[in-house]
């Protein structure tokens, strides 16, 4: 049975001795190797109880280091990877001797997050595993363990609980589980304090509707699209289901929108520990769901087939304002250069004061306000196109609500007026963005400090971005942002002030520009920390240079898109 080829082989790894013991007993090693062999092919399931014992002692490892770490425990995510490695002790052999004590501790892993979380949906869920243990597993030594659990529980609960009977099997209620873990989101969400759904707001016109969940933290979300129902009589529905949230006190559960696109939306705990908030459609050709910070809110927009933007009225829960009437001349001249509405926003305002100036008392919002007025009586004075101020007033206005005005108002341009800031007080310069991945850190550091966010939080927006660019107007944005930003320098040194330093066209993530459904532009006008530059842009003449430069800027890009179009009035009566 044993090749004495092999062992005589002079270059066997064998020393002579072992050589000699595998002569006398080799006919003993390979009977015992074949024994082996059968009772392996055999018994299966005893490499597969192997395996899942494994698998269950390194989910112990992490179930006991959440218990030791306060912080970890704190959040929900943590306590569903745990549940999350014990079901894999269950999956792995559902019928196999670590199942039930892997089933087990998800329950007891439910009842401790339950705890944390005060959610009796999470004590349920304990409840009903520890049900199933009992039910599945009637010998194991876990039944005895399970219906000690559920005296528990069934304390905590009340007497009422005992009515409430889930119908789902086992493998049901592990199939939920599994939904559950995969779905949750990394972000760190805290099991304590629930998330507060605060407030519904849309905007809309023919084609666009704006809907906004305003929420006070943080919390993970899912949104599904269900097509239309006529056996219950329900349209198309889209709903953001919001995880660990409640409603809050003053939120009105139903509001009408009742425009071309969109019914109502409805908003309802649908869950104790899940808001639902359901968007009725009537008619819609795509959306996006995404979510802004500071504060926490989720934006829905749904878009239609384009139409003629003069049709109908359009309803909107903001105040717009526009720079003057415009005659029939000029509205033809504005549709043969594609550019008659144009929006002009004032960053900033009320509350939101922006970045203090080098002087004291001088503040963005103020400034910025100052420069977005004249620079709207400008461009329709000279180019006879109609302009609205997102505000005209110090008010606060949400960066989302910015976009809102520009998509319903149908405008063909939005510029964005700001002024710029850094911590080293010699920074200095002239830059012009548009939306797009940020390309260098000190893009990054800007749109954090306009989005009134983190750096580290731009990184979720640019992975928004990847599925929102193909909205944006990135090719004309750029080409306009190029324009203003050659006009502004080239014009201030014309106007003979020096040191005039330009930073250039940058491309960046900013909220006020996520959505916008024409060339949007941000435009920093000068650096309100440095001491030569805030004195410059409290200074009326400056302004002045500022709106004329930014005007030449919007000129040019009109005249590349159509070379004749500002002649053409001319030229028909000639």
């Amino acid at each position: 049975m044993f090749s004495t080829k092999f062992v005589n082989n002079p270059n066997s790894v064998f020393t002579e001795p072992a050589v000699g013991f595998m002569r006398r007993h080799g006919r003993m090693i390979a009977c015992l190797g074949i024994c082996i062999l059968i009772l392996t092919c055999l018994h299966p399931a005893d490499a597969s109880a192997t395996s899942a014992e494994n698998k269950y002692y390194k989910a112990d490892a992490s179930y006991r280091a959440l218990l030791k770490s306060s912080s970890k425990k704190k959040y929900r995510h943590n306590w569903l990877n745990c549940i999350e490695k014990f079901q894999a002790v269950y999956d792995h052999d559902p019928s196999g001797p670590w199942a039930a004590a892997g089933l087990f501790m998800c329950g007891k892993l439910y009842y401790g997050l339950s705890i944390q979380s005060g959610l009796t949906s999470d004590m349920r869920q304990a409840r009903d595993l520890f049900k199933r243990i009992i039910k599945r597993f009637p010998q194991s030594r876990y039944k005895s363990r399970s219906e000690r659990e559920l005296r528990i529980i069934a304390k905590k609960l009340g007497p009422n609980s005992a009515a409430v009977e889930e119908t789902v099997d086992s493998d049901s209620l592990t199939t939920l589980i599994r939904q559950n873990v995969s779905t949750s989101s990394k972000l760190p969400v805290p099991v304590g304090k629930p998330t507060t759904v605060k407030e519904l707001r849309y905007w809309s016109n023919p084609h666009y509707t704006r809907v906004v969940i305003d929420a006070d933290q943080e919390t993970t979300f899912a949104h599904k699209y269900l097509r239309v129902d006529p056996s219950i009589g329900k349209p198309h529905r889209l709903f953001v289901d919001l995880t660990h949230s409640r409603v809050g006190e003053k939120l009105q559960d139903f509001l009408p929108i009742n425009d071309e696109l969109l019914i109502s939306a409805r908003a309802g705990q649908n869950t104790p520990d899940q808001v639902r908030v359901v968007v009725d459609i009537k008619s819609y050709e795509t959306y996006k769901v995404f979510s802004l910070k500071n504060p926490f809110r989720i934006v829905i927009d749904v878009w239609g087939e384009n139409g003629d933007a003069t049709k109908g009225s359009v309803s909107t829960q903001a105040n717009f304002v526009t720079a003057g009437e415009i005659g029939v001349s000029a509205l033809a001249r504005q549709f043969a250069l594609g550019v008659r509405r144009i929006i002009v926003d004032p960053g900033h305002g009320g509350k939101d004061y922006g970045a203090p100036g080098y002087l004291k008392g001088v503040h963005e919002k103020d400034v910025v306000l100052e420069i977005s007025k004249k620079l709207a009586e400008k461009i329709q004075k000279d180019l006879g196109c109609e302009v609205i101020l997102t505000r005209t007033t110090d008010r606060y206005l949400t960066l989302e609500e910015r976009t809102a005005i520009a998509n319903t108002k149908n405008a063909d341009l939005f510029i964005s007026i700001h002024t710029n800031s850094h911590r080293d007080r010699r920074a200095s310069g002239i830059e012009t963005y548009f939306l797009n991945l940020a390309t260098d850190n000190d893009a990054i550091l800007v749109a954090a400090r306009e989005n009134a966010t983190s750096a580290k939080n731009i990184s979720d927006l640019q992975s928004i971005l990847n599925d929102l660019m193909h909205n944006a107007k990135v090719n004309e944005s750029s080409r306009l942002a190029g324009h203003v930003q050659t006009a502004i320098c080239s014009g201030l040194k014309e106007k003979k002030y020096t040191n005039i330093r330009n930073k250039g066209v940058k491309q960046a993530p900013f909220y006020v520009l996520l959505g916008a459904q024409m060339p949007a532009i941000l435009v920093e006008t000068s650096f309100i920390s440095n001491k030569e530059e805030c004195k410059r842009l409290v200074n009326s003449n400056y302004q002045d240079a500022i709106v004329e430069s930014i005007m030449n800027g919007v000129k040019r890009y009109i005249n590349e898109t159509n070379p004749t179009a500002l002649f053409g009035e001319n030229q028909s009566q000639g």
